[in-house]
């Protein structure tokens, strides 16, 4: 067995255990993709991990970034993801700039702090959602130069729609990322996310970023369309969760304060199971 498939088997392994939405979309990608997307996810996850989590650590992630511009120069640093990878990237021509922007962007949450305005929140969604969403269609496939900024605006509409599902749990941990412009308007204290219920204010307050997420849905719709046939059901999978678990929240009156609001495994394994015999029929 080659480098680069025990690699990909690592890969493999590290998404069946750790993607508990993405994994379920890349079951109706073809073995090529499928793989290639674990790889990817596979890198994700070792980002994530180093910014949060008991391994986290600024010099840690800089260690990071160090083994991404030695594996991009050619280079074979000590980590089991790199051979998938890196064929990955040079397979599927991957831009840099998403992968060092993911980096930027879990960096970015060493230093907690409050977001004064949308746009700002918005750079930060783009950094740790946006990218990785380009960053897929590229493996997906496209032709149509408006797909990366479709992509982008997927990616903002999965964050918000996390966002929204962490409150309670970020504001506990010292993080709140609903921008300080919001807050004001609705009248909602720092104090009032880390409460046991959600109270009027805040459930007004989070109606509002649910909607401004379901406009970002709306936005990215066509994007399905513009990637290549063998990948718009995994697409439409892994959308489809994103979205119904927006709307869980909204069903639940954004009680997302005591406990966090979830689609089940049999719910997310009903989508791809769909999305696989939709694509095989």
């Amino acid at each position: 067995m080659t480098a680069v498939e025990q690699s990909y088997r690592f890969c493999e392994r590290v998404a069946r255990r750790r993607a508990r939405n993405f994994y379920y979309s890349f079951l109706a990608l073809p073995r090529h993709k499928r793989r290639a997307m674990c790889a990817l996810y596979a890198f994700m996850r070792e980002c994530d991990d180093l910014s949060d989590g008991a391994r986290a650590s600024l010099e840690a992630l800089r260690a990071w970034r160090t083994q991404l511009d030695e594996a991009l120069a050619g280079g074979a640093p000590p980590h089991a993801l790199w051979p998938a990878f890196m064929d990955t990237v040079h397979r599927y021509r991957i831009p840099p700039e998403c992968l060092y922007g993911m980096i930027e962007g879990v960096a970015s949450d060493f230093e907690p702090r409050l977001f004064d305005t949308f746009d700002a929140l918005y750079r930060y969604c783009y950094l740790v959602a946006s990218v990785v969403g380009i960053a897929t269609i590229h493996v997906f496939g496209f032709a149509d130069p408006r797909a990366p900024r479709l992509a982008e605006r997927c990616g903002i509409a999965f964050q918000l729609t996390n966002i929204l599902r962490d409150v309670g749990e970020d504001a506990r941990s010292g993080r709140i990322y609903l921008p300080r412009e919001d807050m004001e308007r609705f009248g909602v204290t720092a104090e009032m996310l880390s409460a046991p219920a959600v109270c009027a204010e805040l459930q007004r307050l989070l109606a509002f970023e649910a909607a401004r997420a379901r406009a970002y849905y709306e936005e990215a719709e066509p994007l399905i369309t513009m990637v290549e046939p063998d990948s718009r059901h995994a697409l439409w999978a892994l959308i489809e969760i994103y979205r119904r678990l927006l709307g869980r929240i909204e069903q639940r009156g954004y009680e997302v304060l005591a406990s966090r609001v979830r689609l089940s495994p049999l719910e997310k394994t009903a989508i791809a199971l769909r999305a696989m015999f939709a694509r095989r029929g």
